[in-house]
């Protein structure tokens, strides 16, 4: 929300610098998120009036200007501006001035001509294209007739466009929406500063023809709450004269008409959105407030026909839907400079159906976060008739006798009851009730206050206060943070401590970090095909989101990996080529409800180019899926599982090499899968030979695990024995060594491959593997007889269920 500080001083009397009332502001009530003048830097720009205009003699699109700028002789500008004429009230840059962007205007020559300063557009100032009144090609700014008039040829041009207006940007929170208009923001600042604040005020006058005669209305008390209309008629639509225009633009709204800009300036000043209809271009003299039917078509006021969605509240006349209410108007009963008969609306309108239809036609106006967030239902029908009021003024129209009114209810202000006990217990001050009675005052508050207990009326600008928690906040704010003492907080204290979730995703993080991977945090929103990539569960549906980012982020991520290969590719795209990443985080699948989708914690890394650099005395070693399978037997060792972990070849991942992938399983519960990339998969994410890995962390939790005990080394040495096997080639060593391990005795510590071997004097049906076996016995020194004998019954086993043989 843009606040100008000069309108602000219509309410109240400031006389504080505008960076002291920022501080002020941004202390108390909500943050000052910027403050700025338009003028900038921006110096030497005046009025002038244009005296004559004469053909250039060696251009066809130039013409000589000879300026009154308040000076003793006149001003000749060479200009290529299309609208300049003879006896036009116009903005100069003289020589020496400085405009928007900081550019200098210079005396010079323009086709051999004398050139003494610039004609300006407002956008040449520094206005947006989006703010100012016409686009910049249309040429400079022209000031009509009857501002013109009380201009004077070398007054300050920017006093006159309120380009020295200081401007506060405020971040309004959603509790805050009172301060969504001048009047709010008023008194919010009145409260700061201790000053009374003073609104606007109107005269109304009506003629004799009712308007009940012209149209009627209707509206569900569901769908509106509050709603009327009135009747302007014999209007002139026009240019809004100066002082309205640049109240606008200075509040970042773009001047249209008088009508429009009436309505907007309703909006900004009571925090109530009108709407404006050409009364001769409705169906029929009537409106219905109603809820819209599916796929009815609307096209709004920004050109585009939309079609609404069922729950929609839409505005009706003879069935057929005008306008999306309280989001946009519709093109088809716009306000035109042909109109002359306006029907102005005025409403209360249901908060949620509006957010919901903003939504759906991704139209966040102005309006919409004003219904959306709440407004002054007290000042809805006085915004309505100040309108009326205020257009017939500009336009020379009168209003008709009397509002339409649809829907309509009486306020009740709450009543919220407080002591001062309270309220000093909560904020550990000594705050006398004289003071506190002092801060409701300044507020605006009416009270009743007997012993030090208050019942406090709640005024209807103020929706946001119902319970007394509000109003301590309320005393805390003008009482001042600054003054509330310093303690400590009263109660007993228990140990923070981590959840066995989050000590598992912490130990994950360590680990893999030791291990030489780097974090990696990405969208969880991506495409429908990558979004059933990868997947640990491929019965898993994605999620679409109702309004996406964009094209790419429009559903829930079904694996973390398709995240990383992307970042692997932006990597490999900046002449990165040796990427060793993981990443913890949540991926979505739907539960087949309409409830929110079911969250799943998972980890995932991948591994790409050399995992050791080429050095003097070594060569590089590149990625492969045993390195990486390394890192992820260390990960799942210290998760200390009580069942086996085992690896299973797996070739139907259509996304991984079908050679080297296994699926992970903890006993008999799939946790994850490792392997090397598909190459069609690498191709398609602009990468090299990359390995990667999954795991299903929420599974992993609900696992067995055994609790981490230090166990001290033996003192009684240990005793090696190899073993080499030939077997047949598609014979898993992981069934080998499960063998070994079952048959080797409570001595058998460590089985570990060494070597594998195929080729000359091996049969091509054959491969020798051999493996270190490490016995060890923490009671006693181990013997020949104990070794020999567990080495027979592991090939004794070896023999029987693989026909290995012993070489």
């Amino acid at each position: 929300m843009k606040v100008s500080v000069n309108w602000l001083r219509e309410y109240l009397p400031i006389a504080l610098p505008a960076n002291e009332l920022a501080e002020k502001i941004s202390r108390t009530a909500v943050e000052v998120e910027d403050q700025y003048r338009p003028q900038g830097d921006m110096k030497k720009v005046v009025i002038a009036k244009v005296l004559s205009v004469t053909p250039h003699p060696d251009s066809d699109h130039l013409v000589i200007t000879q300026l009154d700028a308040g000076e003793d002789e006149p001003i000749q500008v060479v200009t290529g501006a299309p609208n300049v004429a003879e006896g036009q009230t116009v903005v100069l840059a003289k020589h020496g001035s400085t405009i928007g962007d900081g550019k200098k205007i210079r005396r010079g020559k323009l086709r051999g001509e004398p050139s003494n300063g610039m004609l300006s557009a407002l956008q040449e100032l520094g206005l947006d294209n989006q703010v100012a009144p016409k686009d910049l090609e249309e040429g400079i700014w022209v000031f009509n007739d009857a501002d013109a008039a009380d201009l004077t040829p070398g007054e300050d041009a920017f006093a006159v466009l309120g380009f020295d207006d200081d401007i506060l940007e405020l971040g309004i929170t959603p509790n805050r929406a009172d301060m969504l208009s001048m009047n709010g923001t008023a008194y919010e600042v009145g409260a700061i500063l201790d000053e009374n604040v003073q609104l606007p005020d109107y005269t109304l006058t009506e003629s004799d023809e009712a308007t009940a005669d012209l149209i009627t209305a209707e509206a569900p008390a569901d769908l509106a709450k509050k709603y009327a209309v009135r009747v302007v008629k014999d209007v002139h639509v026009q240019d809004s004269p100066l002082w309205l225009q640049r109240r606008l633009w200075n509040m970042g709204i773009r001047p249209i008409s008088n009508v429009v800009d009436v309505t907007n300036l309703m909006l900004l000043t009571y925090g109530q959105p009108l709407h404006a209809f050409d009364y001769d271009q409705l169906p029929a003299k009537q409106l219905k407030v109603r809820t819209a039917k599916e796929g009815e078509n609307i096209k709004t006021l920004d050109g585009e026909d939309r079609t609404a969605k069922a729950g929609d509240i839409v505005i009706d006349s003879n069935g057929e839907a005008l306008m999306f209410a309280g989001v946009m108007g519709g093109a088809s009963t716009e306000v035109t400079d042909q109109t002359t008969n306006v029907v102005l609306e005025a409403a209360v309108f249901e908060p949620k159906a509006i957010r919901h239809a903003a939504r759906d036609q991704n139209l966040h106006s102005e309006s919409a976060q004003r219904f959306e967030r709440g407004v002054d239902v007290s000042a809805t029908f006085t915004a309505l008739d100040h309108a009326a009021a205020l257009i017939a003024e500009l336009g020379q129209g009168t209003v008709t006798k009397g509002r339409v009114v649809a829907q309509d209810f009486d306020y009740e202000a709450p009543v919220v009851k407080i002591s001062t006990d309270e309220i000093n217990n909560v904020l550990g001050t000594q705050i006398e009730t004289a003071e506190i009675a002092k801060i409701f005052d300044r507020l605006g508050f009416g009270y009743e206050e007997l012993d030090g207990k208050f019942s406090v009326v709640i005024p209807s600008r103020r929706w946001d206060i119902s319970i007394p928690a509000d109003l301590i906040e309320e005393v805390a704010r003008l009482y001042g943070y600054d003054n509330l003492p310093a303690t400590l907080p009263v109660g007993a204290t228990t140990p923070g401590q981590l959840t066995e979730k989050q000590k598992l995703i912490r130990d994950s993080r360590h680990t893999l970090e030791g291990l030489g991977l780097n974090q990696a945090i990405s969208y969880v929103l991506t495409t429908p095909e990558k979004a059933t990539q990868f997947q640990l569960d491929t019965d898993n549906e994605p999620v679409e989101v109702n309004y996406p980012m964009s094209q790419d982020r429009r559903v829930t991520r079904g694996s973390l990996l398709t995240s990383l290969l992307d970042d692997v590719a932006y990597n490999l795209a900046r002449k990165q080529a040796d990427v060793a990443l993981y990443e913890q985080g949540r991926v979505f699948a739907s539960n087949g409800l309409h409830d929110l989708p079911n969250e799943i914690e998972h980890l995932a890394g991948v591994v790409t180019g050399n995992v050791r650099e080429r050095d003097w005395d070594q060569a590089a070693q590149p990625a492969d899926f045993f390195y990486l399978k390394g890192l992820v037997e260390q990960l799942l060792t210290d998760y200390g599982f009580t069942d086996a972990i085992t690896y299973v070849p797996n070739q139907d991942r259509p996304e991984m090499h079908p050679g080297q992938t296994a699926d992970i399983y903890v006993g008999d519960t799939l946790v994850g899968f490792i392997g090397q990339i598909h190459p069609t998969t690498a191709k398609m994410y602009k990468i090299n030979k990359t390995f990667a890995f999954e795991l299903n962390l929420s599974t992993i939790l609900t696992l067995p695990r055994l609790k981490s005990t230090y166990e001290p080394v033996s003192k009684f040495p240990s005793i090696s024995r190899d073993l080499a096997i030939l077997v047949d080639r598609d014979v898993h060593s992981a069934d080998l060594v499960e063998t070994i391990k079952a048959h080797g005795g409570q001595d058998l510590h460590d089985v570990k491959v060494f070597d594998v071997y195929t080729g000359e004097n091996v049969a091509d049906d054959k491969k020798s593997i051999a493996y270190a076996l490490t016995f060890v016995n923490r009671e006693h020194t181990l013997v020949d007889d104990d070794i020999n004998a567990a080495i027979e019954r592991i090939t004794n086993a070896l023999e029987k269920q693989f026909s290995a043989e012993i070489r």
